[in-house]
């Protein structure tokens, strides 16, 4: 049976190091454990990196180590990421200002993800970016896409 594709953003990978939030890291630490048995195949892209890359070099080595501990793609940026980004701006389904959320969808889409897994619940995780996202995808012809916090992916929600 194929796996189940997971696109990981930034915020699961920082929730991992977040001692202000010991609920979400313990939610976060729950997932990693299935995320290093091999249960899913898992995509990161470029936007994650250089996001990781502008945190101070603890906790960029921090985020990086646990990188090192899961089998991940990692997909480059390109003109098509691009243009999936700026459709969702064009169709204001996220600002302008979004714009390295706006990668992180076209790079789930492009890679064919069946889920992106975030724990930004203002831009990503909620009714208007998913049914947005759902439009973007049918109108550009690519496979749809679902949009979940970690809690829900490994199924534990209250």
């Amino acid at each position: 049976m194929k796996k189940i594709r997971l696109y990981l953003d930034t915020t699961v990978i920082s929730a991992l190091d977040d001692h202000f939030k010991p609920e979400r890291r313990a939610i976060t630490y729950l997932l990693w454990k299935e995320l290093k048995s091999g249960k899913y195949e898992i995509v990161i892209s470029s936007v994650l990196a250089d996001e990781v890359r502008k945190c101070e070099q603890e906790k960029r080595e921090v985020l990086f180590g646990f990188l090192d501990e899961i089998v991940f793609t990692d997909v480059e940026s390109n003109e098509t990421i691009e243009t999936i980004a700026k459709e969702i701006v064009r169709m204001g389904i996220l600002k302008k200002r979004c714009f390295g959320d706006c990668l992180h969808i076209g790079s789930a889409i492009y890679s064919e993800c069946d889920c992106i897994v975030s724990w930004n619940f203002r831009h990503l995780v909620n009714f208007r970016t998913v049914k947005g996202v759902r439009a973007v995808t049918g109108i550009l012809n690519y496979k749809s896409i679902e949009i979940m916090s970690p809690t829900m992916v490994i199924g534990k929600e209250k």
